[in-house]
């Protein structure tokens, strides 16, 4: 059965070959690799077109640039498989990933599956587990994925993932959004029973000093202001087909909206913005939720209360607070 693989290039002619050749080396030969060159200013595209001539299931499109999930639904619309997987320009993956995964979905008749990742830094050092494996090959129902996100456990990742084709036909990545993959696939989870999960290790995360794939050319309102608008996605989707879950989206929303409010620079901590106070007002309206939440850890609990009263004076505090303890260091 064949499966289509998506790797978004942009400026990573240092690295994509070795994800390309981890993707090429699949013990699940049945496979066609889309490279999308979104709009490199360097040699990847040209990389990509070499790479092409060497193996006959790679295919590259060249585009402007716009962004991952822009260069990501190029590839949808042009993929073949009957599943379809991503792959970072940094990153690689084990020989048998791919196959571990296809044989899960078939085995249990599942639209989609994932597996583990770990992460190293740019020095090649190993970081701490993003998501804590489970012990055996298990089914997660999808309310109880959703759960598992809202409480930021879960694995929201679509590179770690295989995805049958029609869940695409319910939704696209985001044009010009950041926090994506969350975005795409809280919506899959809609339009699925559960979730496969294996144990192993088979996707590598590489973070890369001044990584163009790990960062878009967005400003920081961009990226913040997503992860708010996606957690109140969240919201609704629970109190029309999960309200059980209410808690857990209610923690959730505080929790991105103190990711929020600790990364704003203070002079853009303004009235006039009516998101940073939406923002603000919401945790107002929440002081009761923000006590009684039994999910909010007593760090979180304490810097929401603050900034929910002086958010400009908790920021500018915590600011001086940073600037003493680098001196120190």
């Amino acid at each position: 059965m064949k499966i289509s693989i998506i790797i978004p290039a942009y400026n990573c002619q240092d690295c994509l070959e070795r994800s390309v050749r981890s993707v090429c080396a699949q013990t699940h030969s049945d496979l066609e690799l889309i490279i999308v060159d979104d709009g490199s200013a360097d040699s990847t595209g040209e990389i990509a077109d070499a790479l092409a001539l060497t193996d006959p299931r790679i295919r590259v499109l060249h585009q402007s640039n716009g962004g991952t999930s822009r260069a990501r639904n190029a590839g949808i619309r042009t993929a073949k498989g009957e599943y379809i997987g991503f792959v970072d320009a940094d990153d690689d993956i084990e020989p048998d990933m791919y196959e571990r995964l296809l044989g899960f979905i078939l085995e249990k008749g599942l639209k989609c599956a994932q597996i583990c990742r770990d992460e190293r830094a740019a020095d090649g050092k190993p970081l701490p587990m993003v998501v804590t494996p489970p012990e055996k090959p298990k089914i997660i129902d999808s309310k109880d994925f959703l759960k598992e996100l809202l409480l930021h456990r879960g694995d929201c990742s679509m590179c770690t993932k295989l995805t049958h084709r029609s869940l695409f036909e319910t939704g696209r990545f985001p044009d010009g959004e950041l926090n994506e993959d969350f975005r795409i696939f809280v919506g899959f989870l809609e339009n699925m029973d559960g979730v496969g999960s294996l144990p192993e290790t088979g996707y590598h995360v590489n973070y890369r000093e001044g990584s163009n794939t790990r960062t878009d050319t967005y400003t920081f309102s961009r990226v913040f202001k997503d992860i708010v608008v996606n957690a109140d996605r969240a919201e609704e989707l629970v109190a029309r087909k999960y309200p059980e879950l209410s808690v857990y989206a209610r923690r959730f929303a505080l929790v991105q909206r103190l990711d929020y409010m600790m990364h704003i620079p203070v002079p853009q901590m303004d009235r006039g913005d009516s998101f940073y106070t939406g923002v603000v007002g919401y945790l107002r309206r929440h002081r009761a939720d923000i006590r009684s939440n039994p999910y909010l850890s007593d760090d979180q609990r304490n810097k929401l209360r603050i900034m929910s009263v002086a958010p400009r004076l908790a920021r500018t505090v915590h600011s001086m607070i940073k600037s003493v303890s680098r001196g120190r260091s």
